[in-house]
């Protein structure tokens, strides 16, 4: 229907995550119909830059373009509580709350056997590593409230038993199904503050 560069740009979009064809054909004829070329260069530009620049953190696992990133590295921070999330973008959530002010830990992913995702798929032994000088007293999983967003945690709290720390979970208070990124800020708050033990 269109011209093979046309096709390639939509579906280029269509392998972004949410984006189904009818989107990625709104995006692509947006960017050529309104956007100078100029601006489509800086776009480009701006997703090159940022592939080659950012990285992750050595201790949380964050995107971060400075290692360790800005909130390890930040002496305010209470460096005895860590919370577990599954994605970057979950971080920014919590940190909007401004209500939290420990370290996290971002696993880049939740367990998923029918995907193909196991415990050395994402960032666990990372995390086990960060317990082993005793100073972290506190583990707060808060993994999205999903079938593999809990089973992750039970598996993360049953690794963590050996060690001396408390296991938390976040609380209920975001929707079954929702990712913890979607979630208003006074249900991230709620959610924070009644967290429940998982290792007794």
């Amino acid at each position: 229907m269109y011209s093979a560069a046309i096709e390639e740009l939509i579906e280029k979009f269509e392998r972004l995550p949410g984006i189904g064809h009818r989107s990625a054909e709104r995006i692509a004829f947006y960017i050529l119909e309104h956007m100078s070329e100029e601006d489509a260069g800086v776009m480009a530009n701006s997703i090159v830059r940022a592939k080659k620049t950012i990285r992750l953190c050595e201790h949380c696992q964050n995107l971060t373009e400075t290692s360790p990133c800005a909130i390890c590295s930040s002496p305010k921070r209470d460096k005895s509580t860590i919370c577990v999330v599954e994605r970057p973008e979950d971080v920014s959530a919590i940190e909007n709350t401004h209500e939290y002010m420990g370290l996290y830990h971002v696993l880049h992913g939740a367990l998923s056997p029918m995907d193909g995702v196991g415990p050395d798929d994402i960032k666990i032994n990372e995390l086990l590593l960060r317990l082993t000088d005793g100073e972290v007293k506190e583990v707060i999983l808060a993994t999205n409230p999903t079938v593999n967003g809990t089973a992750t945690a039970v598996y993360i709290s049953k690794l963590l038993s050996p060690f001396d720390v408390k296991v938390t979970r976040i609380a209920h208070g975001i929707p079954i199904g929702s990712d913890i990124e979607y979630a208003d800020k006074i249900t991230l708050i709620k959610a924070m503050e009644s967290r429940t033990p998982m290792n007794g």
